[in-house]
């Protein structure tokens, strides 16, 4: 699963931190990946939601899939996750940190595909790509920096979880990314992918008048959303 290095690993060395985190946008071709190949993981990392949950419209919708790009360009799946806090009572088990354990126990399944070490598959996360539909929180961005991702790629911001309602803590993934410029590896970082359809999976919560996201419908009282009836 190793690839060469790509180019902005080897100027970030160089580079200050301040300028060596960059919030790339997504609709380039980076590291050789192109829009609509993004567009197609980041709608998998909603689709998780139902996969996993059971339900299209969970409350806590953060959805994660992450991907191996360096067979191909169109990418193939190692893992996926969503927020386990409610299913678990660990507050840490957001859908990053859920999709990481995940993944971790793919790559070191003893009768799995992998099948590699700790210290493999430690390594491994240096070739994988990590899509989350909203951006992290600050202990997932510094999850996702202490694994060495290769890539990062965001849906939804905090700015706008923030307007909406949600209660978060204010430090932002390239904070985060600025501030990690001492840990051996570097990453990509990627925003703002497909927030026309990330968006309204965070935008109903707060606001009884706001639409129900795709398959689900409103509760009696208003409340909230659940999964409309077949």
């Amino acid at each position: 699963m190793r690839s060469s290095v790509c180019v902005f690993a080897l100027l970030s060395v160089s580079l200050p931190a301040a300028l060596a985190v960059v919030l790339a946008d997504p609709n380039l071709m980076i590291n050789g990946i192109t829009f609509p190949t993004r567009t197609h993981w980041m709608r998998l990392a909603n689709q998780a939601l139902g996969e996993i949950s059971g339900s299209p419209c969970p409350f806590a919708a953060f959805g994660t899939v992450i991907v191996n790009h360096t067979a191909s360009e169109a990418g193939k799946l190692i893992c996926m996750g969503v927020n386990e806090n409610g299913n678990t009572g660990n507050p840490s088990l957001h859908g990053e940190i859920a999709a990481i354990k995940n993944c971790t126990s793919i790559l070191t399944d003893p009768h799995g595909k992998f099948r590699m070490s700790a210290t493999q598959a430690q390594d491994a996360f240096a070739d994988l790509t990590l899509y989350t539909n909203a951006e992290s929180c600050p202990m997932c961005a510094s999850a996702i920096r202490w694994a060495g991702f290769r890539e990062y790629v965001y849906g939804t911001s905090i700015d706008t979880l923030i307007q909406k309602g949600w209660g978060q803590i204010r430090i932002s993934s390239t904070d985060v990314f600025e501030a990690s410029f001492d840990l051996p590896s570097h990453a990509r970082l990627m925003g703002n992918l497909l927030t026309n359809e990330t968006d309204p999976y965070f935008l109903w919560q707060y606001d009884p008048n706001y639409p129900c996201p795709r398959g689900c419908s409103r509760t009696r009282d208003g409340t909230s959303c659940m999964a409309s009836s077949k």
